[in-house]
């Protein structure tokens, strides 16, 4: 297995500032965040969701492949998958992200459903609309080579491994894969880790790591505990890390393991050589 890191966690850096970190820190990949802007936030200050000094988008990303290769190779990281907010059905915007990453030589970008689920469209109706749109976003990606990557992630159709198995199950597991991101499941999506990796078999291609727990926030007049989700160090997390290892072993796992921290109490570089550190050891 690689470990690699998303830079949504690096806002302060630009693309040679960022491998030199992660290259410092001993990893061996860099996920880039490869989305666009959004309107009126050119001059915000550096965020994870907004301004990035690295200004990586779907617009600019062949052009600058060369810039990437070129520091991505001097200081030994590989990239494997661009973080994208794109979704399935922007045809215009894939197909400028997989030409970018086919110039970059990146092997997959990151894609969405057309819609979130919030319970306002029945989940049939949303599920028949994801695979047209999927089968469409393939249509533009197989030619390049570029594999497509949907994340288990709340808020969606594919909020745990079972649900992200049925959506990319209509498809070839050469040209659609799962990030599998334990972190989001302890709030929402859990299954037993050995039987997700079981069941996600070949469809397993990426994997998202942090550690989140939950605490007792106030209990409303009705008596019923409230909680609140904060962001930790994954060996302090909800989730036990060591067993997903173990099971990531068993199933001859060998891609990348990417960290995606965000929480606000630590920096950026201790967040990442610390949870290098963790990872390594197990």
């Amino acid at each position: 297995m690689k470990i690699s890191a998303t830079t949504v966690m690096l806002p302060e850096l630009d693309v040679r500032l960022t491998c030199y970190l992660l290259h410092r820190l001993g990893f061996d990949g860099v996920e880039w965040r490869v989305r666009r802007l959004p309107k009126g936030q050119e001059q915000t200050p550096p965020s994870p969701w907004g301004r990035h000094v690295s200004d990586l988008s779907p617009e600019n990303i062949q052009a600058r492949s060369g810039e990437l290769l070129n520091v991505c190779r001097a200081y030994g990281l590989a990239m494997p998958v661009f973080a994208s907010a794109c979704t399935a059905d922007d045809h215009e915007q894939i197909d400028l992200l997989a030409e970018g990453a086919a110039s970059c030589g990146c092997p997959a970008i990151r894609l969405s459903c057309p819609r979130g689920y919030d319970g306002s469209v029945g989940y049939h109706e949303l599920y028949d609309e994801a695979v047209r749109a999927f089968q469409g976003a393939l249509a533009i990606t197989r030619p390049r080579g570029i594999k497509v990557l949907i994340e288990t992630h709340g808020g969606t159709i594919h909020l745990s491994a079972s649900l992200a198995y049925r959506l990319v199950s209509n498809f070839d597991p050469e040209d659609i894969g799962v990030i599998y991101d334990p972190q989001n499941m302890v709030k929402d999506g859990f299954e037993t880790t050995k039987l997700a990796l079981d069941m996600l078999g070949g469809y397993l291609a990426h994997l998202h790591v942090g550690g989140h727990r939950p605490e007792p926030g106030p209990v409303d007049d009705r008596g019923t505990q409230q909680w609140i989700w904060r962001a930790v160090p994954m060996g302090m997390g909800l989730y036990d890390y060591p067993e997903l290892i173990r099971a990531l072993k068993a199933v001859g796992y060998r891609g990348f393991v990417s960290i995606e921290d965000f929480a606000t109490d630590r920096s950026a570089e201790a967040k990442l050589k610390d949870g290098i550190r963790y990872l390594r050891s197990l």
